[in-house]
């Protein structure tokens, strides 16, 4: 089980992974906090019920990568300004919560019925910071690790990027990109985790066209605010560097080092039934 914060951040961070779990005949189920509401986007999408858009652009991808399920927990996108995530009894009651204000417990009560009623052998959330500090995907890490423990999920893989490889990246492009004025790539000195913490390196090369094709589904992410989308910049490059560049996903399993185990800890997964896909 794959929980995300926002439609497109799993065709981002995990992708790779699910289309080949999925391809090795296990069951794949994405979950989804909000529909990413607040997301940046054109007026014209905004009009339509963004919402709602991008709720169909995850149904696509989830088909295209091989999900079974796809389930929204269904709180409100928080923005990138939310408050402190709730601790008081009764804060989710009320729809719609932002998710980053909701109560953990009641928030992890609801994933670990699903990760319960999924029989889930692993779930995945973020590292701490939320990657880049997303107050949604922070309340993730914290509401995910919760449900485990309430469902006995035996393991919790943090979704991250190697930050040593990401900024080295970041300075390379500076010889042919040109970044945005705003753009500042000292912000991701912080963002994700050092490659020391990293567990779990995922090799998707074979899985490239899927992870594409998911990003792709995601279109009115691929526009909107005043520079160019992630998004719309990473689809477009040319397929042998698209492998090159998102051709490793990397995670993060706790109580483990980076110097006891490399390995991808997806090959001992037993198989679900994936009869009733997507």
């Amino acid at each position: 089980m794959f929980f995300h914060a926002h439609p497109d951040d799993e065709a981002l961070l995990t992708a790779g992974t699910m289309a080949r779990l999925a391809h090795q005949g296990h069951r794949v189920v994405l979950v989804l906090a909000t529909a990413g509401e607040q997301g940046l986007a054109s007026g014209e999408l905004r009009e339509q019920g963004l919402g709602e858009v991008r709720q169909r652009e995850a149904y696509r991808s989830a088909r295209l990568l091989g999900c079974a399920r796809v389930v929204f927990l269904g709180y409100a996108d928080s923005g990138r300004t939310a408050p402190a995530s709730g601790t008081g009894p009764g804060r989710a009651t009320r729809a719609p919560v932002p998710f980053a204000a909701a109560d953990v417990d009641e928030a992890a009560h609801r994933l670990a019925a699903v990760l319960a009623e999924e029989r889930a052998d692993l779930l995945t959330v973020y590292d701490p910071g939320g990657g880049y500090g997303h107050p949604d995907h922070v309340q993730v890490h914290r509401v995910g690790y919760r449900a485990a423990e309430l469902a006995g999920t035996p393991c919790v893989l943090e979704a991250t990027v190697d930050r040593d490889l990401l900024l080295r990246g970041l300075r390379a492009a500076g010889w042919f990109y040109r970044f945005p004025p705003e753009f500042d790539r000292n912000a991701f000195r912080q963002a994700f985790a050092p490659g020391t913490e990293i567990t779990h390196r995922v090799a998707v090369r074979r899985f490239w066209r899927a992870k594409r094709d998911s990003m792709t589904a995601h279109r009115s992410q691929a526009t909107g605010g005043e520079s160019e989308r992630t998004l719309a910049a990473l689809r477009r490059l040319p397929g042998p560097l698209f492998r090159y560049v998102l051709g490793t996903e990397w995670y993060i399993q706790r109580g483990l080092s980076a110097t006891e185990v490399l390995d991808d800890p997806l090959t001992t997964l037993p198989r679900r039934r994936t009869s009733d896909s997507l």
